[in-house]
This record gives structure tokens, sequence and C-alpha cells, in this order.
């Protein structure tokens, strides 16, 4: 793997790099176009052309010259001359009628017309080496001109070899123009230079006492600039690898991937992005695959100041993919002069070497995963783990799409059984893997095994305090057991650390169980998801909002008549005074959780209250019994809940609520 960045000084002796044709720049080192700091889609060969075109401003290139240069050893048609030329004119938005930029010469060849500013003349002129644009600190002001150097670059020796101003791209896209500096004043901004970069280098701490500025980060997925379908996957799975990477890294404040899905192959405007998801950097960047050949250009961005903190190209084969991740992930931290302690230095260390294909395939897995296409992404994922069965991300991912499968595919015991193995698989290879411990607490509180599942989380807790998901999962495992105060104290801390937590499609129940019905539904994530939008729909219902809470009912079952939507679907028919239909679905949806072993317990609570609501005490008291025996003993609940109003002189009832009672008070005992 090459890599090409701005994250390390550029070394002496290296051309220059930059070609600046207003509003654009070309950066040779990293492969791109910018135009106001902002990459422009152009393939390579695209690229390619563009370069010789401008490195040869002024002068008419021929077709055969142009085509020699670019297709060496290939016999090419002329057409594909035109189409490139075409492409090229497009991302700079010129036009052949009244070009700009690119003028041809009917017959014979074309010639590129706009002034062209080389900073490889100008270091040649003044006898210095210039560096490409760095990971910057600023380091002065001086005569209008921002002075600029890499972070932790060092001076030291190069008497002889003086570094001048890089110009600055402004946000209006003005550029901040050299003046020809004297020798004096060279020597000046030398000494001045070298102070500043002395003050500004990164040192060891010689004390533990060292404090990082916290951070808010989002990783965006990749754009596919060549828009080829089949390897779309890499755009979000790639960003997700790095966002695992970094999860571990205290000083950090990473949003989930679910959080930026909906950012695929969009095109960003960076302020309402760093809003919309409360962050304060971002990364941004874009990918393109030809054959073996792989190119990821990206750029970190923070949002508050304005301005590009680094940027990085990264070149690999494509069997070399898993090196991405640990480039990525490492260079962030360079850039964000991130202090680590030791365990943190030691979760994100380089991961061992794993089988290319088992790799491709365990990030098409994630991908699948994310769109919720759960038997897909086991297919995929299984097919990861047979290929190379050391690989620990693999089997954790493997087990959350078994657990979703079992959940809301029906796929039951067996898919239950499965996803336990594979957490303690991936636990197995790399007892800190978080998602693995995240994931199991979740299929333990499900599976009705919450009394495991809680000092799972706070082990987490102790080692990773700030990570907003443990929180959120603690919370969850609270709520189940009644502990509803304490349940709201993980969630509002999860929201705290990281208000998109709830991103995922993820609600916040205990708000509806403690009868706060509005910071309920104002706590719903805004998807369209099937699971939210009955939940929207719940919420509703329970304020009487009758017709809104039918509409969001049907519009869940259309989304996908899963288990919940089932439910959904039943209550809407409440609503429509169709008890029948409604019963028949919740008897069908009984019947088959039963004859698969699906978990949830809590879901079937729901079944209960659906079967109170349409009036069938029988069906309703047997539901509850089997929502309290799978692990769902949130008794504080069962005293208040409204839809259980029916049911409250039946001595069945008040005998399941002893039982509830004794687990929740047994729980309670032993945790608080």
């Amino acid at each position: 793997m090459s890599t090409a960045n701005h994250f390390e000084p550029s070394l002496r002796g290296t051309k220059a790099q930059l070609y600046e044709f207003h509003p654009f720049l070309l950066d040779t080192i990293q492969h791109v176009l910018l135009k106001a700091g902002r990459p422009v889609a152009l393939s390579p060969k695209t690229y390619d052309m563009l370069l010789l075109l401008v490195q040869n401003s002024g002068r008419m290139l021929s077709k055969e010259e142009l085509m020699k240069s670019l297709w060496p050893d290939s016999f090419v048609e002329e057409s594909n001359l035109t189409q490139q030329v075409s492409m090229i004119r497009r991302a700079l938005g010129d036009s052949p009628g009244d070009p700009h930029f690119i003028v041809t010469v009917p017959g014979r060849g074309y010639r590129f017309s706009a002034e062209v500013r080389s900073w490889e003349e100008e270091k040649e002129h003044l006898g210095v080496i210039v560096s490409a644009p760095p990971l910057v600190s600023e380091a002065a002001s001086r005569n209008g001109q921002k002075v600029v150097q890499p972070a932790g670059a060092d001076l030291t020796g190069m008497e002889n070899a003086e570094r001048i101003p890089v110009p600055l791209k402004l946000r209006d896209g003005k550029t901040i123009r050299r003046t020809v500096l004297s020798i004096a004043a060279f020597a000046l901004l030398c000494v001045l230079i070298l102070a500043i970069t002395k003050s500004l280098r990164p040192t060891k701490p010689e004390t533990s006492q060292v404090v990082t500025a916290h951070r808010n980060l989002a990783i965006l997925p990749l754009q596919n600039l060549k828009q080829d379908p089949d390897n779309d996957f890499l755009g979000f799975s790639l960003a997700d690898a790095v966002i695992t990477k970094l999860d571990y890294v205290s000083s950090l404040t990473v949003r989930p991937s679910t959080a930026v899905e909906k950012y695929r192959n969009q095109v960003i405007d960076i302020q309402k992005v760093a809003a919309d998801l409360s962050v304060d950097t971002l990364l941004t960047g874009s990918f393109i695959r030809d054959g073996d050949d792989l190119r990821i250009t990206y750029q970190l961005i923070d949002a508050k100041a304005e301005k590009i903190v680094g940027r990085g190209t990264i070149d690999l084969k494509y069997d070399k993919l898993l090196r991405v991740q640990d480039s990525v992930a490492q260079q962030i931290i360079q850039a964000l002069q991130l202090n680590l302690s030791p365990s943190e230095a030691n979760s994100i260390k380089p991961d061992a070497p794993i089988n290319p294909l088992a790799y491709e395939y365990y990030l098409r897995g994630v991908d699948l995963h994310s769109k919720h296409n759960f038997p897909l992404a086991i297919k995929m994922l299984e097919k990861s783990t047979e290929i190379d069965p050391n690989y620990a991300p693999a089997w954790a991912y493997l087990g959350a799409s078994y657990t979703s499968d079992a959940a809301f595919e029906f796929g039951g015991r067996e898919q239950y059984r499965r996803a336990r193995s594979a957490y303690e698989h991936a636990l197995a290879i790399q007892p800190s893997q978080l998602d693995a411990h995240i994931f199991l607490a979740n299929l333990l509180v499900d599976t009705g095994k919450v009394e495991q599942a809680v000092p799972l989380m706070r082990d987490a807790l102790k080692t990773y305090p700030n990570q907003a998901a443990v929180h959120w999962e603690l919370g969850y495992a609270y709520r189940f057991a009644g502990m509803l105060n304490e349940s709201v104290a993980e969630g509002e801390r999860a929201l705290q650390l990281d208000p998109l937590v709830k991103a995922n499609g993820s609600v916040f129940n205990t708000y509806l169980y403690l009868a706060e019905y509005d910071k309920f539904l104002r706590s719903l994530p805004d998807l369209d998801d099937p699971l939210v939008v009955f939940y929207r729909g719940f919420g509703e219902f329970h304020q009487k909002n009758w017709q809104q809470a039918a509409k969001d009912f049907d519009h869940a079952y259309e989304l996908d008549p899963s288990l919940y939507a089932q439910i959904g679907k039943a209550l809407s028919d409440s609503i429509a005074h169709r008890d029948a239909d409604g019963l028949q679905i919740l008897r069908a949806l009984e019947n088959k959780i039963g004859e698969r072993g699906v978990g949830d317990p809590e879901g079937m609570y729901k079944i209960s209250q659906a079967y109170s609501v349409l009036g069938d005490k029988t069906s309703a008291l047997r539901a509850l019994r089997r929502s309290i025996e799978g692990g769902f003993f949130c008794y504080p609940y069962f005293t208040t809940d409204p839809l259980f109003d029916g049911l409250r002189n039946d001595p069945e009832f008040a005998a399941l609520l002893n039982v509830a009672r004794q687990r929740h008070e047994a729980f309670r005992s032993k945790f608080f």
C-alpha cells in the first residue's frame, strides 16, 4: 500500500504538488481536484489527462501526443480522448462553445487556456523547499499571509532549506497571494517559524495530567466516484470499520455507523451535517476502484473553525483493504493530537492479517446488516468466518445478524443459539471486542437472562466509562427488570454522551412506561423504520390520538410486516372495530413465536396488551405469563399500565404480578 497524505511533512526533494486555476486546486500528492476545498469527482484517467493539460498550460497538445501519454501501451480509438475531454469539462463546469479552461484546436488537439499558478515554479525561483498542504497548525500571520507548518514537523538541521508560506483557500474561494520576500524578510520568517514550531511541536507527556480536548467525530460513508453498484458496499462498510476502530478512544465520541448511514452517496453540506449529527469534526471522503486498484481520498474537517485540518490519499491493491481502517484511524489520532492510554493504544493496534476474500465478505455483510437484510448478511458473514475463522469483528457482526434474524424475521431459538456461539467466538479471539460485549448483553436480555447481562455491561463501563452504547444497553436491561428511574439515568447519560445513540432505531420505552408520553414521542428517532413507526403509533395510541395512531400502525405494517408491525396492525384493527381481524393476527403471531422459539419477552408483553385491548382476557393473561417467564418483569409498570385496566380484578392477573414482583425485588436487592 502506498499512502500519500498530509499528516506528515513532505520529504525533501519532493516535486511541488499544487496547480491553481481559479477556483480550482489540483493536488498531485492526493491525486485530487479541489473546488473551494471540496473534492471533485474524477476517474483516474480523467485526472491524468487534466494534469497533463494543466502542466502544459498555454501550449496545444496534439491528439497523438495525448493518446501516447495516456495510453502508452494500448491502441485506443480517438473517441476515448474525446470522452475524457468531455468528462473534464463537466467536472470544471466548462463549455466547448464558451470555453474558460479547455480550448479545442479543430482537427489537431487541445490547449488549457486558464491561468495556472504552479508552486513548483516559485520554489525553483526562490531556491527553497515547499511543503505540500499539510495537516497544519496555524503558526503565525505576517503581511496578511497565514504561515502554516505540518503538525509535529521538525526543522532542525534545515538551515539551508527554508520553508515558505503555503497559500490557504478561504471559504469564499479567494486565495491569499504571495508577495516576493526579500532575503531579510525570509530570514525573519525562518526564525519565526522555528520559534513557533518549537512551541507547537507535540511532546511526550511528562506527567499523567496531560488533558486532550474531547472531540465529537462523525465518519461519513465514502462516496463511490465510479458509481458502480457492485462496489457501493465499500463506502459504508469501510467507514464503519474506522468507526469501530476508534470506539475505544475515550477522548473521542464517534457517531455510530447507524447515525451516518443516511449520508450514503449524498451531497454533503458540512455545516448542516455537523449540526444534524451534533459533532465538531467530520471525516469525508471518496473512493474509486479500477480492477485491483483502489484509491481512497479523505479529509478531516473542523466544522466549527470551517477548515480542513488534515487530508490524505491511500492507493492500494484491493486485497489490502484491511489496512485502510488502521491507516485512517491512526492518522485521525495524529491529526487531532489525541493522547491514548496504554489500554486504548492496545485496543486500536492493527488487526491481525485476514484472508482478503474473507474480509470482503465481512464488509459486504456489514453493509447488508445496516440495510436490515439480515438473511443475506448472515450468508456473507458465514462465508467470511468459514474462509478465515480468526477475525473477531466478523463473528461479532454474524452474531448480531443472527440475533436480528431471530427477533425480526422469526428465526427463533436456533438463531439465538448461533448468535451466542458467534459472540463467544469473537470474545475468545479478542476478549476486548466491544461490539461483541454489547451484542451479547442485548441477546442475554432478550432471552430472559437480564441478571447475566448487567455485570457484563458494568464491567465494560469500568474500562470504557464514556461509551454511550454501553450506557444505553445497561438502561435497556434495567428497563426489563423494572428499575425505571435507573433506566432513565443510563439512557439520558447515553444521550448526553451521544445525542444520536438512538439513531439506530432503538426506542427508549422507559419514558412510555413512566407515562411520559410526550417525552417518549420526542425521544423517537426521525426514521421511516417499521419499528420506530410502530412505536410512534403506540405513543399516540396511549394519548388516545386514535386516527394518527392507526395511520402509523398501518404504515409500519406496509413497510415490513414484522413482529411489532403485526401487533400494530392488530391495534389498528381495534381502532376500526375489526376485533375479529385483530385477534386473528395476534393468534397467528403468537403461534409462530411459540413454534420457532422467538425471544423478546417485551414483544410478548405487547401482544398481551393488544389481546387485552381487543377484549380477549384469557389470551392476554397467557401472553403475560409467557412474557414474565421469558424475562420481562417490569413490575412497577405492570401496576400502572392503562392497557391492562380490564384485567386488574382477575385473580390470575394478581398472581402473575406477584411473580414479577418477586423477581424484580430480587434483582434490586442483588444489584442496588
